[in-house]
């Protein structure tokens, strides 16, 4: 059991978490979360927000009832973490942008720490948030609210793009890179729900162009978007 150092709405139904302890993982990874009571049984997924020597951080959105519980905990309270998990963004050299939508912004603030001379896009539906945050690490963040945040990006202008999202977001940098034949390189984090956390449920899956499938949890959530069929 892990010990919350704090857990603080930052928008309307979107909390930061910092949990205590010494935690090890990668931009683009995730932990399976759980509160200390019996329901909801199974664990909820959350990406890596941000890593320091004495604690984990993570940013949610509350959705469901496992994330409304954990809007309930306080400072003091446990949780069950098991990670890190998955296989997440790749350690790169060159130009970057990090690209999020909403909620999918939460592993981008990690990576940005990570890569000091990336650019970072922000979208959000109606309300922005930790924009000031992005912007301590970050030379350059663009903020989008409504619309499309990819419309302000210039893919010809990077080596490398990092996009969390929702599905919808994911498809257009897809279709995107396509249309441009841009020759970079287009990394996708998928949000598809999941079980176990560990590949042995296959909730988590994602078709591949051609046939099959890749578990989002291990081969993912972090894909080249050539590597994944995002359609329906």
């Amino acid at each position: 059991m892990a010990e919350i150092m704090s857990n603080i709405q930052v928008s309307p139904g979107v909390f930061r978490m910092k949990i205590a302890g010494n935690y090890e993982g990668r931009m683009g990874q995730f932990y399976m979360l759980r509160s200390s009571g019996m329901e909801p049984l199974l664990s909820r997924p959350l990406s890596i927000f941000d890593l320091q020597e004495h604690y984990i951080e993570f940013l949610y959105q509350v959705v469901g009832k496992g994330t409304h519980l954990f809007a309930g905990l306080k400072r003091g309270d446990s949780l069950n973490l098991l990670g890190p998990l998955g296989n997440g963004f790749p350690d790169i050299q060159g130009r970057v942008a990090l690209v999020g939508g909403g909620i999918g912004t939460a592993p981008l603030y990690y990576s940005a720490r990570q890569l000091s001379d990336a650019h970072v896009y922000l979208g959000f539906r109606e309300e922005t948030y930790l924009v000031r945050e992005f912007g301590a690490i970050s030379s350059q963040v663009h903020v989008k609210v409504g619309g499309s945040i990819l419309d302000d990006v210039d893919f010809d202008a990077y080596d490398h793009i990092f996009v969390c999202g929702p599905t919808g977001m994911l498809k257009a940098a897809k279709l995107r890179e396509a249309e441009q034949g841009y020759s970079g390189n287009l990394y996708v984090s998928v949000e598809n729900k999941m079980a176990c956390g560990i590949g042995a449920c296959l909730v988590c899956r994602v078709k591949a162009p051609g046939g099959g499938t890749k578990r989002a949890c291990v081969e993912g959530p972090v894909f080249l978007a050539k590597e994944v069929d995002l359609d329906d």
